[in-house]
């Protein structure tokens, strides 16, 4: 097979999957209809009710940066770039304390 080939076998493949994939989702909703439907409810007012996820607030911060203020870190997470050069360089990351 060319190249050329196997990109258009690609995308037929994906557009299968994704059928597929979406058919799967449309029975397992018109499952989960009846089985609220049994319940005296709706899908619609099972959803709502659940309220979603809440949106998380950013951490205060912990670490500032001794040159630039803007640059703080929370302590939680990755490391910023900043303070792995200042602890590699020997400085103690509680001299940054907030």
């Amino acid at each position: 097979m060319s190249l050329e080939e196997l990109k258009a076998l690609q995308t037929r493949v994906t557009t299968a999957i994704n059928t597929f994939e979406d058919r799967q989702r449309q029975a397992a909703l018109a499952e989960m209809a009846i089985v609220a439907a049994k319940h005296g409810t709706s899908l619609e007012q099972l959803f709502k009710q659940s309220g979603g996820k809440k949106a998380k607030l950013p951490k205060p911060a912990k670490y500032k940066h001794p040159e630039n203020p803007e640059l703080t870190w929370s302590g939680f997470g990755r490391r910023p770039s900043w303070i792995i050069e200042l602890v590699e360089q020997g400085n103690d990351l509680e001299d940054y304390a907030v």
